[in-house]
């Protein structure tokens, strides 16, 4: 796993497919102060907790002060460690309620409608180790307080899954796209959507947050230029019938 600074207060952590996002609340200037929070956004894959662990205490950082982790959507990728973080650290595990079945293994994980070049990719992504059965402890909705980042608020993105959603940072400008949005090669909407028409309606909302640094699931975060650059995909990519 790699770590990347994305801001002072927000990393990545980045697995061969897929990554994860670390935000830290409280004196960025006193790790081991009393008030630092640490949230989880994504959880990589099934069996790297301890791996996540060490990368937070890599950072000065205590992973025992992981209070949440907060998931875009339900696929491996994602939601692989989080069961395994919460045993260890008592984090409380944050999904939309669309979403919170398939992690909790009580619904299947929902299939794409695959366009034909997307097929050898999706197969690829197979490669990673299926996710084990998490508790969801919070079930939120659209426009939900999320309790970090100063106001962070979850944004109902349906599409890539009926409960993806995005997470906002608007005193920040961070905004976490899950999967809905790449950057793999520039700003683009996102791969293996249950309903790409919906994924599109989805990005063209997010690109109206007008945010100031884009962290999608896939490739790099944007942070020069970012509204704009997220407006002219949502504009080209997102456009009925593109």
């Amino acid at each position: 796993m790699k770590i990347i600074e994305v801001r002072p207060r927000l990393h990545l952590l980045r697995f061969p497919i897929g990554q994860a996002y670390l935000w830290r609340d409280g004196d960025i200037h006193d790790v081991r102060g009393d008030d630092q929070e640490l949230t989880l956004i994504d959880a990589g894959w099934a069996g790297a907790a301890e791996t996540i662990a060490e990368g937070i205490r890599s950072l000065g950082l205590e992973p025992e002060r992981l209070r949440r982790i907060v998931l875009t959507h339900c696929h491996r990728d994602h939601v692989g460690a989080a069961g395994e973080l919460a045993r260890r650290y008592g984090s409380e595990i944050l999904a939309h309620g669309r979403d919170a079945p398939v992690v909790r293994g009580e619904a299947p994980v929902p299939e794409p409608v695959l366009l034909d070049w997307e097929i050898p990719l999706y197969e690829h992504g197979l490669t990673v180790p299926p996710a084990p059965p998490a508790r969801v402890d919070r079930e939120v909705a659209d426009g939900e307080e999320l309790g970090f980042g100063d106001g962070a608020r979850a944004v109902h993105t349906p599409g890539h899954t009926d409960g993806s959603m995005a997470i906002h940072l608007p005193r920040h400008g961070v905004l976490f796209t899950g999967d809905t949005v790449a950057s793999v090669r520039g700003v683009t909407l996102g791969v293996f959507h249950v309903d790409r028409e919906r994924a599109k309606e989805s990005m063209r909302a997010m690109a109206g947050l007008a945010p100031e640094t884009v962290c999608c699931g896939h490739g790099d975060p944007v942070t020069a230029d970012a509204a704009a650059l997220l407006r002219e995909a949502a504009e080209r990519d997102a456009a009925p019938g593109a």
